[in-house]
């Protein structure tokens, strides 16, 4: 059959509209697709190497347009079978371990997170599994020959999860079905709740006065029996499911109190209202339910402005791309999967769209915005030859493209890959905070049960309602929410400002850092040479002398003649053409100029042409610069001063950590003479040059064997064993090295007020943790003997509760604005 004459998307059995225009090869066969989205997903299953699923399907997949009502259907997109097998794309083989990075349906809160990690734990083989509440992702190392992907993901069903590679557009499903849900159960429990207040309050006021018969009571309760109801059977859902998830798992999960707290409540107002005495507690049951969804709404809201820098990286790049088969002899365009481009292809990019891979310009020009890649807002320039990562956006005219890398290879790719190894583990003081939460639901539950024992021995008709208000008033999430919150809005601000967090500790280490060692080149300087000064000789003219060394210059790929390429045009001295140009390696350069021949290099060699030895110039104070000269025959005519700059930006950063107590260091691989210098313009007390890396590396592991603790600063490229070996560990990031770097941290646009930014802001995030910490000791000090001494009643129990998480997550909110 033709194309053409095809009348069904080949993925989802949709029809497909004339003008239609997508395809997917699958085994050697092209095949007609409906929309974009259904094309992206098939040749996603074909790049997996699951093209066999056509064939052994026994019905089409769900379409995309159904998927984004339902994670659940959004699963349907890549069959059940095929969801992780071992041989699949998102395992990472590292020796005999392998690791995975999931999206976890079905997350409620912390408590949530800390079941599912517990569970994990337990399956022989795990080395590791750590759930990140803000973006949902589950990380997982296991020994390949103990366990199995399968076997893995089916302990997380087994608790009452779903666990899938790691995918945007189910994500985004699944975000939007879990807003959804907990809308409607929140509003049910408000409404039950406001509901039943108006039949307990002519309860409350009439109190014994006798004006309120026992027939009418008796009404009041049924009704209030009745429209808590709803509450407990719809609302509840979170809680009453996460318990049962807990001790299915066989562990004591923060929603066991809490579930217990509900149910005990609910039981014991029913049963007073069948036998028609005693207290009843549905206004408390149903105030606790709304009060903690509420709260867990907001933790919800506070997840997902966390984790939205990542989210614009992840929809940086676009599904299609306007691919032009054709190019140059013809500009006709076919919309494709951005997976299918290849390197050596042509796309067109329009106004305002982002770039769908790494390329390089090959037609027009144009400026691009790179915010999202580097934090830097000012759209920078781009024409014919020039370089655009992956996930810019076209800011200034379309363009032709050619694809210089796949998609999954690109700039973007590699940082999103970082951003996988982010949130992979915790940060000491958040595994504290998990393993006092799980042990404090323990303790709780006794310490409930003994307060129930007590009051039943001193006051019978007061034990249940204590009891009720030492479950409902306790916070273990609010304990367990105080370190990812925060650490999860101050990463989320470092992103969007241009740094990366790639490793949790990051914040935690860098404040309590004593040493900061600093690389020299391309870290406190900018890494390339540039002429700091020229000096004309003889009564030679400034502009002449910059003409002639350019024209000499122009061809060459050395350092130092790009930098006097470069200040030439800086200076408008256009180029004159150059002939029988000869180069003597280490020497410098000899050609004609208009019709004169010149020697650009070292002064030994220049004076083999202009005679006798360089003229004496002073010397330029600071930093010891490279000198250059110009001759020509029985003339000296000019000399340029040639050094790596230091950064703008430097001396201020040095200064910062100085004055916050820290020892700044300077290692380089440069001359001594050359490291001092340096050191001395920043004020820099301590420098060692001529340090190989081996060097490096023995200084500070030198430093921590007498207890110091090192923040290594360096380019990333071939500091990669020092920066392994420091505690904490910054890179100065660039498109072409992102993938290489083995930091902690990557400064993604290179810029030291970054590190700066940083340093502030791990003081600022440790303050809110403590902050947060010293909440949720303090209030479960005062609450839980308060209710277990009968001052609290448990409605008042239920507003504490929620109020508790919802302080926490507050303060933790305001780093994002900090």
């Amino acid at each position: 059959m033709k194309m053409n004459e095809v009348a069904a998307c080949f993925h989802c059995g949709q029809p497909v509209a004339a003008s239609a225009n997508w395809h997917v090869t699958i085994e050697g066969v092209p095949h007609a697709m409906c929309c974009p989205g259904c094309a992206a997903v098939a040749q996603t299953i074909v790049d997996i190497g699951q093209a066999s699923y056509y064939r052994e399907r026994s019905g089409y997949a769900a379409a995309p347009g159904a998927a984004a009502d339902s994670a659940s259907e959004a699963a349907t997109l890549v069959p059940a079978a095929l969801a992780l097998p071992e041989d699949d794309p998102n395992i990472v083989n590292d020796g005999d371990a392998r690791e995975a990075t999931l999206l976890v349906e079905g997350i409620r809160c912390a408590a949530c997170v800390w079941l599912i990690e517990h569970r994990l734990r337990k399956v022989d083989g795990v080395q590791q599994a750590s759930l990140n509440v803000a973006t949902e992702k589950l990380f997982i190392r296991w020994h390949k020959d103990k366990t199995t992907a399968a076997a893995l993901l089916e302990a997380v069903r087994s608790i009452g999860y779903n666990a899938w590679p790691y995918d945007t557009t189910r994500h985004d499903a699944q975000l939007q079905k879990a807003s959804r849900t907990l809308g409607r159960q929140l509003f049910v429990a408000g409404l039950s709740m406001m509901q039943v207040m108006m039949y307990v309050a002519p309860e409350y006021m009439a109190g014994d006065d006798g004006t309120l018969d026992a027939g009418m009571t008796s009404l009041m309760r049924w009704a209030s029996l009745l429209l808590t109801l709803p509450a407990i059977a719809y609302s509840a859902q979170p809680f009453l499911k996460g318990a049962w998830a807990s001790l299915k798992a066989r562990a004591l999960g923060m929603d066991v109190p809490v579930a217990l707290g509900i149910v005990a409540a609910f039981a014991g107002s029913a049963v007073s209202t069948v036998r028609g005495a005693g207290e009843v507690y549905y206004d408390s049951v149903t105030m606790f339910i709304f009060l903690l969804l509420a709260s867990r709404y907001l933790e919800m809201v506070a997840r997902r402005k966390a984790a939205s820098a990542l989210s614009r990286l992840r929809h940086a790049v676009p599904e299609m791309a306007m691919r032009l088969a054709c190019w140059p002899e013809s500009r006709a365009a076919a919309a494709v999967p951005a997976g299918a481009l290849a390197a050596g292809d042509h796309i067109a990019v329009k106004v305002g769209e982002a770039v769908a891979a790494d390329c390089v310009v090959v037609d027009g020009s144009t400026s691009v915005d790179l915010s999202l890649l580097t934090g830097e807002s000012a759209p920078q320039r781009k024409t014919v030859g020039d370089a655009i990562p992956g996930g810019a956006v076209n800011a200034g005219s379309p363009v032709v493209l050619r694809v210089e890398k796949p998609s999954r290879d690109s700039t973007l790719a590699g940082l999103l890959k970082l951003i996988e190894r982010a949130g992979s583990a915790k940060p000491q003081i958040a595994q504290w905070a998990d393993h006092t939460a799980s042990w404090f639901v323990a303790a709780l539950l006794l310490f409930a049960a003994a307060s129930f024992g007590f009051w039943t021995w001193y006051d019978a008709a007061r034990a249940w309602p204590v009891a009720i208000a030492v479950l409902v008033v306790s916070c273990p999430c609010a304990l367990s929410l105080a370190t990812p919150s925060a650490l999860a809005a101050a990463t989320d601000r470092l992103l969007g400002k241009g740094a990366l967090v790639v490793q949790p500790h990051v914040l935690e280490t860098l404040h309590r850092t004593t040493h900061i060692v600093f690389d020299k080149t391309g870290t406190l300087t900018e890494g390339r040479p540039t002429v700091q000064s020229v000096d004309a000789i003889d009564g030679a003219r400034i502009i002449g002398i910059l003409r002639v060394a350019g024209a000499l210059e122009a061809g060459s790929a050395h350092p130092i003649a790009r930098a006097i390429s470069a200040a030439a045009a800086a200076h408008g001295a256009g180029a004159a053409g150059a002939s029988g140009l000869q180069e003597l390696a280490g020497q410098g350069m000899q050609g004609m100029v208009n019709g004169v021949q010149y020697r650009l290099g070292t002064a030994a060699y220049v004076a083999g042409l202009a005679g006798g030895a360089a003229p004496q110039l002073g010397e330029a104070a600071g930093t010891p610069m490279t000198a250059v000269w110009l001759g020509m025959q029985g003339r000296w005519l000019g000399r340029f001063q040639v050094s790596d700059a230091l950064r703008a930006d430097a001396r201020d950063t040095v200064a910062f950590f100085q004055q916050q107590g820290k020892q700044v260091v300077l290692l380089s691989g440069d001359q001594q003479a050359l490291a001092a210098s340096v050191a001395a313009q920043l004020g820099i007390r301590e420098a060692l040059g001529d340090c190989m890396p081996d060097a490096k590396l023995a200084y500070v592991q030198a430093l921590q064997a007498k207890g110091a603790v090192v923040a290594m600063v360096g380019d990333g490229i071939n500091d990669a064993a020092v920066l392994s070996a420091a505690d904490v560990s910054f890179a100065m990031g660039s498109g072409a090295t992102l993938a290489q770097v083995h930091a902690d941290c990557v400064l993604l646009d290179a810029r030291l007020p970054l590190l700066v930014e940083t340093a502030r802001s791990a003081g600022r995030t440790m303050r809110v943790i403590r902050q947060n910490l010293g909440w949720a000791t303090l209030y479960n000090i005062i609450a839980i003997p308060a209710a277990a001494f009968g001052l609290l009643n448990p409605w008042l129990s239920g507003v504490g509760m929620a109020a508790s998480s919802a302080i926490v997550i507050l303060n933790a909110l305001r780093l994002r604005r900090s």
